[in-house]
């Protein structure tokens, strides 16, 4: 369904809205899970392992949630099994392939520390259910966020090689850091009845946690006027999100009517 060309209702617009935040941590779940068994040390390992699976679980709620909205009597996995990439609208930056540590450390950073910033302002929207599934996911978020902020002072400041590593992770992603603040007429429909956030509202506060941090970590900050990639709330993807679909659906698209008994 396009959202560009017809008056939206209250359901439609939650509706998409709820599915950009459930695909935004399903794809970055999948993603942290490629490190299972493949961590630089155990204890990263059991601690990537359990922040993807608190993404999985955050979006887990989030579909539920949108199925219920839309009432169309779907289950929340046909959301994810049964939709092509196009049909997807997880930002660009939860979809590209996991790289070295220090990547993902930066891409967790990023990702982190706006959630914390959103997820803050949406536990007070005006819709008890979404508010309250939010609190709940906050408490995890700020994990998420600090335990990431940790590994980026560590590795920002530790040896020639993590400093080097981390440092062009991040100037490898800044290009896709820009969709994190895009709204629509989704997001300025949902502000206006009080259920979503104006992001523009704390932009300068999440710059200057990123910005602190990278310099406590002895980083250079990227440039933020350097040209940023858009497109993916409407449907527009790297090559990588196809490629991680096909994994992650092809047991259930081959056997839709499947179970374990």
């Amino acid at each position: 369904m396009s959202t560009q060309t017809k008056t939206l209702t209250k359901k439609e617009a939650l509706f998409e809205y709820l599915i950009r935040l459930a695909d935004d941590r399903l794809i970055l779940g999948h993603r942290l899970s490629e490190w299972c068994g493949h961590g630089p040390i155990l204890e990263e390992d059991i601690a990537l392992a359990n922040v993807s699976l608190d993404y999985i679980g955050h979006a887990a709620s989030l579909y539920e949630y949108a199925v219920e909205i839309e009432g169309e009597d779907r289950h929340r996995d046909d959301l994810v099994y049964f939709r092509n990439d196009v049909e997807f609208k997880n930002l660009k930056l939860t979809e590209l392939p996991k790289g070295d540590f220090g990547f993902t450390i930066a891409r967790q950073f990023l990702f982190a520390s706006f959630s914390y910033f959103l997820y803050k302002e949406l536990s007070e929207v005006d819709d008890e259910q979404f508010a309250g599934m939010i609190k709940k996911h906050l408490k995890e978020v700020k994990y998420h966020l600090r335990h990431s902020r940790e590994w980026v002072l560590r590795l920002g400041d530790g040896t020639e090689e993590s400093h080097e590593r981390i440092q062009n992770s991040f100037d490898d992603i800044w290009t896709y850091v820009g969709e994190l603040f895009y709204q629509d007429e989704v997001d300025e429909f949902l502000q206006e009845h009080k259920l979503a956030p104006d992001t523009a509202s704390f932009k300068d506060e999440w710059k200057e946690l990123v910005e602190g941090s990278l310099k406590e970590a002895t980083l250079e900050v990227p440039d933020w006027d350097q040209y940023m990639v858009t497109g993916s709330r409407d449907g527009l993807h790297t090559e990588h999100l196809g490629h991680l679909l096909a994994e992650m659906q092809h047991l259930r698209r081959s056997y839709p009517d499947g179970n374990w008994q």
